[in-house]
């Protein structure tokens, strides 16, 4: 049992708990050193070794580490101890989507949006080759300002896992808002059963009640697999056509998401330009390396070497090396130097550098091609005289894209300035 105001590796501190199920709880934390909340699952390694669910698990954290998108919850840190892991997670202090529904359908222009915000969370996850296979209220929560954000990755499946015929097999999901093609265990496409899923989602919006129900989980599973619903009287022809083509019993037939998107119903009151995006840090000072007294001005954080070790965590052993979200190294040369060669890349980017506190710049730019805010911050830290700690993390923007960006052109262009690169392996050979 975890008790209110423990804190775990000397960085985040519990406070009371929001829910719990069959291996874990979760809980409201804060981050002690940016004032931050957080939530935190705690898992029981034990119990989760006994239900032979550690890969699970390890694929949850890898899947989390890959769809970071702004209406998807982001997993901030993974950390473990002998006998608990820990996620540190985004809190969505809305709370879960189940919650609001209890009170009654949504007028029309909130639930276009929360679907509209669905449909893009989950075409963003396909297109790292995530299937969800679990969608519904109680897996969607909101943050503060009543954006959607999906949750609970424990049930998803990976491209990796379709079969030679390029389809799953693994019936899981929630029986009201399962596909047919699920039900009927001759293989499905991932894609397909989700687009479905996100369809009994929208009816629950609009309507306040589910399409499909049977006390008899028979009876029930035969209204799904024959699309037997009838909708209200006060659904809009758009949504009754629109669902008509998402509830199509043959995944062959199904509406894409794409065609979704491109419907008249969907596409009301998106702007030509929609940056949605909770993690932009307000614009600080725009750096420049021709303004000597600027450079002068940023000066490097302080830093301890146990702080150092904290930040090869557990995430490390199960997020692959192109699936990281940062990039350190440390370096001898001078400040300015160090800031000069990081407008560079920035400027090759098309990325301003912003000076933001104490040690910390951040990269911005608008991706013109995506309609997003694209950020990289950068934190700079004192290790001893003369020798300074780097780190590049992405805030927001695609996570392939910043990828690339590392690989392409932020590392190679770094070289220079580069005394060595950090890691995991390297932090383990210096422990030897």
């Amino acid at each position: 049992m975890v008790k209110k105001g423990n804190v775990v590796m000397q960085k985040y501190e519990f406070g009371r708990l929001l829910g719990q199920g069959n291996f874990g709880k979760v809980y409201y934390g804060r981050d002690l050193e940016r004032g931050q909340a957080v939530a935190i699952k705690v898992i029981d390694k034990e119990k989760v070794q006994k239900s032979e669910l550690t890969e699970q698990t390890k694929r949850e954290i890898s899947i989390m580490a890959m769809v970071k998108h702004p209406h998807v919850v982001q997993l901030y840190e993974v950390m473990a101890t002998k006998s608990k892991i820990y996620f540190v997670i985004e809190q969505a202090m809305g709370g879960e989507l189940f919650n609001k529904l209890t009170k009654g359908r949504l007028k029309e222009d909130a639930a276009r949006k929360l679907f509209q915000q669905l449909i893009n969370a989950v075409e963003f996850c396909h297109s790292r080759g995530v299937y969800h296979r679990d969608l519904k209220p109680e897996n969607l929560l909101l943050d503060e300002n009543g954006n959607l954000k999906v949750l609970d990755f424990g049930l998803s499946a990976l491209a990796e896992s379709k079969r030679q015929d390029g389809l799953l097999y693994t019936t899981c999901g929630t029986p009201a808002y399962v596909a047919p093609e699920v039900i009927c265990r001759k293989g499905y496409d991932g894609v397909k059963a989700d687009i479905w899923s996100c369809g009994v989602i929208l009816f629950v919006l609009l309507a306040g009640y589910l399409p499909f129900y049977d006390s008899n989980l028979i009876y029930l599973y035969r209204k799904i697999c024959k699309a037997e619903y009838k909708c209200p009287n006060w659904f809009p022809l758009e949504v009754r056509k629109l669902l008509s083509r998402i509830f199509d019993p043959n995944p062959h037939k199904r509406i894409s998401i794409a065609k979704i998107k491109a419907s008249s119903w969907f596409k009301k009151g998106l702007g030509s330009k929609q940056v949605v995006n909770q993690n932009v840090i307000a614009d600080g000072d725009a750096v420049s390396s021709s303004n000597n007294t600027k450079l002068e001005l940023i000066k490097p954080a302080s830093i301890s070497a146990f702080d150092i070790i904290c930040w090869f965590n557990l995430s490390g052993l199960f997020i692959n090396d192109d699936q990281k979200e940062e990039l350190r190294f440390t370096s001898v040369k001078p400040v300015p130097v160090i800031i000069s060669k990081l407008v560079e890349v920035g400027k090759s980017l098309n990325l301003e550098v912003k000076k933001k506190e104490v040690g910390f710049l951040m990269l911005e730019g608008f991706n013109e091609s995506r309609y997003e805010t694209v950020c990289i911050g950068v934190q700079i830290f004192e290790i001893s005289e003369s020798r300074y700690f780097i780190e590049l993390s992405r805030s927001s923007g695609d996570a392939i894209d910043y990828q690339n960006m590392l690989t392409l052109t932020i590392r190679p262009a770094l070289e220079e300035i580069v005394q060595a690169w950090q890691g995991l392996q390297s932090h383990q050979q210096s422990l030897k």
